[in-house]
């Protein structure tokens, strides 16, 4: 008999994504670009290079569903494009109005008859993990379930683990103050679930559980299952993992990334040790030729990590440092961009400064802007000499030219495209 194997996952996408907007305004988290490719995207090719062979959306509402549908389909297309071994099959919850994480994976799993191991990962996750490592531990552990818990610096954010020598779970403090957690150890949302897990539904003490559709993993079902004695184990991470739920964490996390994987890993050529640029057509080719060209003539000024998307310009003069220019953007002449990602089909005029900040996708911005610690929608046009300094703008926005904004959202629609 071959060595047993996690073949399928199950990824929770539901909710409006609050604490990305204004990025999951029109758009599910799961598709917000990063490093030019959506968020979910990043999860699926992990999965499937590690053995997985289908994935089950456990999408919820209108966004989520049709955006991740219209985009990835059956998932058939992934193999050639990437490359891989199998084919990735992707299917969808139906329309199951699910009210927790726990609830989504429940009926999913119910619905398509799953009765075996499966892996559960969040659909904001970034993560490098082996299920199958994982799935190891569980079974010599003999797990009910496993978490896969991440060493944090900050523990405020996130439930942190009380384990034993043998990191079995004893119990989660949510959110802790640093003097008042049990260790740094956090829940990374990625699960682990026995073939026969779904079982303790039928216990006495979970029908209420059940009835009341109380089934979050973090608030209901991790403590209850640790409360009447199922093996509940950690599994330490050694690799990354970020939870991309609010864009400082996103921008955390895009820095992160473009520092630490290799070109094949951001399926990028390097134009210089420190310059990507992605595509692998002829004109791909031209464009990084025209691109490396600059740099060498000191037209391009570039400093730290930056990455490149296909089809884009960058005009004489423009200085690039810890950046990320998605597909078919256009730079204008002398603009800076800083630890910032500017996402595809964006137009940048002249003299545009750009720091800290994620602007959106097919974004047009005017001449002598300056945009600082900032978050702008899709689809918003911001006119010149504009300023703006910690602020979100919503999708198709217009800013007015000669606008200051500080510490400031606009929330509201004032002029569609």
């Amino acid at each position: 008999m071959g060595k047993a194997m996690i073949k399928k996952a199950v990824i929770p996408i539901g909710g409006e994504a609050t604490r990305l907007r204004p990025l999951t305004i029109e758009t599910s988290k799961g598709l917000v670009r990063l490093l030019n490719r959506p968020i979910l995207e990043h999860s699926i090719l992990n999965l499937a290079k590690d053995g997985v062979e289908e994935i089950y959306l456990g999408v919820k509402g209108y966004v989520n569903y049709t955006t991740l549908f219209d985009y990835f389909r059956e998932g058939y297309w992934l193999k050639k494009k990437y490359g891989l071994e199998k084919e990735i099959r992707i299917r969808y919850m139906p329309r199951y109005e699910s009210t927790t994480n726990g609830d989504a994976v429940w009926y999913t799993m119910q619905y398509y008859g799953i009765k075996e191991p499966v892996v559960i990962i969040q659909g904001d996750n970034i993560y490098q993990l082996s299920v199958q490592e994982m799935l190891e531990w569980h079974r010599k552990k003999n797990a009910f379930m496993t978490i896969a818990l991440q060493q944090v610096e900050d523990v405020t954010g996130f439930g942190v683990a009380k384990v034993d020598d043998d990191y079995r779970i004893g119990y989660f403090v949510e959110k802790p103050k640093p003097e008042e957690a049990p260790s740094n150890l956090a829940n990374t949302g990625i699960y682990i679930l026995s073939e026969n897990f779904w079982e303790f539904l039928e216990e006495d003490w979970a029908k209420e559980m059940k009835k009341e559709r109380k089934l979050d993993f973090g608030g209901d079902i991790i403590p209850a299952l640790i409360e009447h004695g199922y093996a509940v184990y950690g599994y330490p991470m050694k690799s990354y993992w970020f939870d991309v739920g609010t864009p400082e964490r996103y921008l955390n996390a895009a820095m992160y990334l473009l520092h630490h994987l290799s070109p094949e890993e951001i399926d990028a050529i390097p134009i210089t040790q420190d310059v990507y640029m992605q595509g692998k057509s002829k004109m791909s080719e031209r464009l990084r030729r025209e691109v490396r060209d600059m740099i060498k003539r000191g037209q391009l000024l570039v400093e730290e990590k930056v990455l490149l998307g296909r089809h884009i310009s960058i005009g004489k003069g423009t200085s690039l440092e810890d950046a990320i220019i998605d597909n078919y953007s256009i730079i204008g002449r002398k603009c800076e961009i800083l630890h910032s990602v500017v996402m595809d089909r964006v137009k940048l005029g002249d003299n545009v400064r750009i720091m800290n900040s994620i602007v959106g996708r097919h974004v047009e911005i005017g001449d002598n802007v300056r945009i600082v610690n900032s978050v702008i929608g899709d689809n918003t046009v911001i006119g010149d000499n504009v300023r703006m300094y910690n602020v979100k703008i919503w999708p198709h926005e217009f800013v007015e030219t000669g606008a200051t904004l500080e510490h400031y959202t606009v929330r509201h629609v004032t002029s569609k495209r």
